[in-house]
């Protein structure tokens, strides 16, 4: 009999691979969703999912074990797909349409350039727990000439083929089976779709083994060479063996069907899987030098790490030992301490920090592997609510003093009557009037506003108790529709 605790989760187990491949299709959800913020374009005429997949397949197709995909070919690329879409807008809307897509897909913008979905699991005495599954889709490496290239990640592959939760090798071989039955069948459009999924198990595949070769670069220590990774090459060793007997078969089949097609369009779709399928063999020839290699590599950085012996001066940590105690200091104190490192940083002599090369190889280190169920997320130690200083009351008469049909008046004007109505209202009317000096009225356009509120300086000075600073010109303004405009004060 199955206690409860087995049985959830035996349950578990289904729902978190459910959750986390959920989780590595909301980013391209988010870009649709997302669109309609973009000030600077009529984004709804975009499909940004369809064009992210595109940027995946790109990205993808231009992997090899050295190098990734050069961020503006990928681009390049994009283009004439994101025109086919809006192909009344101007060439170089396509083109920022595309690269606002890529860095979304890479995360510019957040520290660690990476995705976070929590989830629940249940633990083995059968606790709930939550859980934080942290992915990337598109990342930024240096390759050995020095150049920054962006690479797919597993979870990005595994987007674009639609095998969510599948096993490399059993995909690949699902892969070449569905290949040669279609085949077979005659069906060279879906057999071309078969053949691009099988070249991108293959490309996931050289990734796993590139990121063990990294990380044995790095620290040797960190790989077991003992046990994992032998059996990662003999494995790879004996799929290449069989997916290159299979596909050279097929490419002779496919290359009859080709040359005995009487029909332009079939036997177009036979050259097109010959160029699939000839890739194909190449990334396995590729794959296979570098496992011929990994056991060289392997031992050329035991000796070089071996001996290369401990550094004779520590590293400065900046984050702990600069920084943060500079941040508890005022001013003048920091300013010393602040100055001194910066100074040896930028003079003749070699300060005592980690060299350029070495500070770039820190920066771009990938995170450590992490538990495959990802670390319980921390509950945290919420502040209790602040009391809004201003009810609802006094926003609902800042509003009636600040209504388009009282014309355009002078700041010191509705200060003294709103202190007739209430000592607090002043204050709040002064906000939303200093708030409004520089309103965007293209903002408010897209966000569907009637009207904005508007303040300007001509330059008079405030006669106020209570407030200095320059008298506003206050109105509202109405939003036309069409092209952004301001329109009439009312």
């Amino acid at each position: 009999m199955v206690s409860d605790g087995g049985a959830l989760r035996a349950v578990d187990e289904g729902v978190t691979r459910r959750l986390k491949a959920l989780a590595c299709t909301a980013p391209l959800h988010d870009l649709d969703a997302r669109k309609t913020r973009l000030d600077w374009v009529d984004a709804t005429r975009y499909q940004m999912a369809e064009i992210a997949l595109q940027a995946i397949d790109q990205v993808t197709l231009a992997m090899d074990f050295d190098h990734g995909a050069d961020q503006a070919q990928v681009v390049k690329r994009l283009r004439p797909f994101v025109a086919a879409q809006a192909p009344a807008a101007p060439a170089g809307e396509h083109e920022r349409v595309a690269q606002w897509v890529i860095e979304n897909l890479i995360n510019v913008g957040s520290l660690d350039r990476g995705f976070q979905v929590d989830y629940g699991s249940f633990t083995e005495d059968g606790h709930y727990v939550r859980r934080r599954f942290d992915f990337k889709l598109l990342v930024e490496v240096a390759a050995p000439d020095g150049e920054v290239y962006l690479r797919a990640s597993d979870e990005a592959i595994n987007v674009l083929v639609g095998a969510l939760d599948t096993d490399v090798e059993s995909a690949q071989v699902a892969a070449e089976v569905k290949l040669e039955n279609l085949i077979a069948r005659g069906r060279l459009g879906d057999a071309r779709l078969a053949a691009e999924q099988a070249r991108y198990r293959t490309v996931q595949y050289a990734e796993a083994l590139r990121q063990k070769l990294d990380a044995t670069r790095r620290d040797v220590r960190s790989v077991d060479w003992l046990s994992a990774v032998p059996a990662l090459l003999d494995e790879a060793l004996a799929h290449i063996e069989s997916r290159y007997r299979a596909e050279t078969a097929i490419l002779a089949n496919i290359a009859d069907a080709r040359d005995e097609a009487t029909e332009p369009g079939r036997r177009r779709q036979a050259a097109e899987l010959v160029d699939v399928v000839a890739d194909c063999i190449q990334r396995h020839t590729q794959l296979q030098a570098r496992l011929q290699e990994a056991g060289a590599t392997f031992r050329a950085e035991q000796d070089r790490q071996q001996f290369s012996g401990r550094p004779k001066r520590a590293a400065i940590d900046v984050f702990g030992q600069l920084l943060r105690p500079c941040l508890a200091l005022d001013t003048a104190t920091a300013a010393g301490p602040a100055a001194a490192f910066f100074g040896a940083g930028a003079g003749v002599r070699v300060p005592s920090v980690p060299s350029l090369t070495g500070l770039v190889e820190t920066l771009l280190t990938p995170p450590v592997e992490r538990d495959p169920l990802g670390e319980p997320v921390v509950e945290p130690e919420l502040a209790p609510a602040t009391v809004e200083r201003f009810g609802e009351d006094l926003w609902k008469q800042s509003t009636r003093l600040l209504e388009p049909d009282h014309g355009a008046r002078r700041l010191s004007e509705l200060l003294a009557e709103a202190r007739e109505i209430d000592p607090d209202l002043p204050t709040l009317v002064a906000l939303r009037v200093v708030h409004a000096v520089g309103s965007s009225v293209g903002t408010a356009r897209n966000q569907g506003d009637p009207a904005v509120l508007l303040a300007f300086d001509d330059g008079t000075v405030l006669r106020d108790p209570e407030f200095g600073g320059a008298d506003l010109l206050v109105a509202t303004a109405g939003v036309l529709g069409g092209e952004p405009d301001v329109g009439e004060v009312a």
